[in-house]
């Protein structure tokens, strides 16, 4: 092992195959991390171990001990955890009397219950290093969502896990901070705005077109200019920002709903 590679932080990214996390994956890695990428399709961690310098591993957040054998697994490799980025997500839709036990499981299983079992499984590694965590909420963990009770509400729960994290851990070296994107370009998305596309009318591009309208911004965002956020976040330069809560969201989050109907640029669906 050269000096470089000795001296090299080490991240875990969740989520890390697609979508922001294979941005922030792709960011950590160009900057010199050895990163691990935790997601549940092996064919998706092929191509980014194909494409980036980082590892993958399958593994499904929301069951413990597949867990617990990734993080045992990274650590006897690496010796040494500093960054953690809580990303994995799944996006479950309705109201909360439409919402079924299953899919207010999964939402929870996956986006909270999750990110609680890998924070766990990372904390004492990150202790020891005096690392950092970043989660990845949503706009939609801010302020409700209509129509996206589940999801909204394991997003809101995400928060107060990092809170939570930097409260307690924040005496021992441990930052945690927040990341609440927006409308951003990704695999993901891309599917809500086919299935929206399918509704309304247009395509895939009328649709983002349609959902950021009101955006400051008038446009999604990209994967990349959120992972550079959290790479901010788990950098030096950010050594003294502990509970943060960013939103990467073009502005979205600072709007006066009430004033809306005065936009009269903005026009409703036919």
């Amino acid at each position: 092992m050269t000096d470089n590679e000795a001296a090299a932080k080490v991240a875990i990214v969740t989520g890390g195959a697609t979508g922001i996390g294979e941005a922030a994956v792709a960011g950590l890695a160009g900057a010199g991390w050895h990163v691990w990428a935790l997601g549940r399709r092996r064919s998706a961690l092929d191509a980014l171990e194909a494409s980036t310098s980082a590892k993958g591993l399958v593994c499904d957040v929301s069951v413990v001990s597949e867990v617990e054998s990734a993080v045992a697994h990274i650590l006897d490799i690496e010796g040494r955890l500093d960054g953690l980025v809580l990303n994995a997500g799944t996006m479950v839709e309705g109201t909360l009397g439409d919402t079924s036990v299953e899919q207010w499981d999964q939402a929870i299983g996956i986006n909270l219950t999750g990110a609680y079992l890998v924070a766990h499984a990372c904390l004492e590694a990150l202790t020891e290093s005096k690392g950092s965590v970043v989660s990845i909420s949503s706009v939609a963990g801010l302020r409700a969502a209509g129509g996206l009770a589940a999801y909204s509400i394991s997003k809101a729960g995400l928060l107060m896990l990092s809170h939570s994290i930097a409260v307690d851990y924040g005496p021992r070296g441990v930052r945690s901070n927040v990341v609440c994107p927006g409308w951003t370009r990704s695999e993901m998305a891309d599917a809500e705005m086919a299935a929206f596309a399918e509704m309304a009318g247009g395509g895939v591009e009328d649709a983002y077109e349609e959902v950021t309208r009101l955006v400051p911004q008038r446009r999604p965002g990209t994967s990349a200019e959120v992972a550079q956020a959290i790479i901010w976040l788990l950098s030096e330069a950010a050594s003294y920002v502990n509970g943060a809560t960013l939103s990467v969201d073009g502005g979205l989050g600072i709007l006066e709903v009430g004033t809306i109907g005065y936009d009269f640029t903005v026009a409703p669906r036919a």
